[in-house]
């Protein structure tokens, strides 16, 4: 699954948690989660779990602390893949 796969299919992850719907069809590595689509603090959680139902891996707390932005949401998920 290449880096530009995984950014359509957490598209559908981040959906439901986007404030800013419109911000969303425009994202890109750099888009941050809080701050450009408005995501709530509280659902990082929601959407780190979804993120691992979805691609059946296990994000660890280390890991998850590193997303803030869709491109190191990418980072991390590509790094569980082909562990």
């Amino acid at each position: 699954m290449d880096r530009q796969e995984i950014l359509e299919e957490l598209k559908k992850v981040l959906f439901p948690y986007t404030e800013n719907k419109e911000a969303l069809a425009g994202i890109t590595e750099e888009t941050n989660l809080l701050k450009d689509l408005k995501v709530n603090s509280a659902n990082l959680v929601d959407i780190i779990i979804d993120a691992e139902s979805k691609y059946n891996i296990e994000i660890d707390f280390d890991s998850s602390e590193k997303m803030f932005t869709v491109g190191n949401c990418i980072d991390v998920i590509e790094e569980k893949l082909k562990s």
